[in-house]
């Protein structure tokens, strides 16, 4: 019941957040390079740090050009930069061709296989990762993004029993399959419910 009262409060909050994910979707290869970049960043990392990352560093034209060093200063207050100016670099080499950006191309196709295509290619790319930059520009549908905040609710609400320590595929497939069932129980779609219990745990809709 509580989770409906927020849901009823935040609803029109979170359909338009969805509004601007799906616009994402539409926009030029290098603003959805971008968001791949920003959700490679998001493990262990406060999101809000991440996203002023990637806008300096975009403003800077560093994230197109620029070497793992000089991407990694930008990198304060994320956690593990080394690795993660790499995953950054490789993975704009991944999606260059002809010396441009393609990413937009690789990503037509049905969610669940567009997702094991990206973390079986771009390194530092888990299943929640994949699954947060598919959300985010507007093609994750169906997709569940179990990051910390939304385990620690889902075994709240006890649709889980416990947090695992590890997520394993095989475990991220049964928990994404029992928040399925859950959103459909209570009636909230699951990209809504989503973000729903993100701000239920930060207490805002961000992304």
């Amino acid at each position: 019941m509580e989770l409906l009262e927020l849901y009823k409060k935040r609803k029109s909050e979170i359909r338009k957040r969805i509004e601007e994910f799906k616009k994402l979707g539409n926009a030029s290869d290098e603003e959805i390079f971008a968001e791949l970049c920003f959700c490679l960043c998001t493990p262990q990392s406060k999101a809000k740090i991440c996203d002023r990352f990637i806008r300096a560093v975009k403003e800077s034209g560093l994230l197109y050009r620029g070497s793992e060093n000089e991407i990694k200063k930008y990198m304060r207050g994320i956690r593990f930069p080394n690795n993660k100016s790499k995953y950054i670099v490789h993975a704009r080499k991944l999606f260059t061709e002809k010396g441009k950006l393609k990413i937009k191309d690789k990503l037509n196709g049905e969610p669940k296989k567009v997702r094991e295509w990206l973390v079986k290619n771009v390194k530092g790319m888990g299943m929640k990762e994949a699954s947060h930059f598919l959300r985010n520009i507007g093609k994750g549908g169906g997709l569940a993004i179990l990051d910390r905040h939304i385990l620690k609710n889902l075994k709240e609400l006890d649709v889980i029993k416990e947090i695992p320590s590890t997520l394993t595929k095989t475990k991220y497939l049964e928990i994404e399959r029992k928040m399925k069932e859950f959103s459909k129980k209570i009636g909230i779609p699951l990209g809504e419910l989503d973000l729903l219990l993100w701000s239920k745990e930060t207490g805002e809709v961000f992304k």
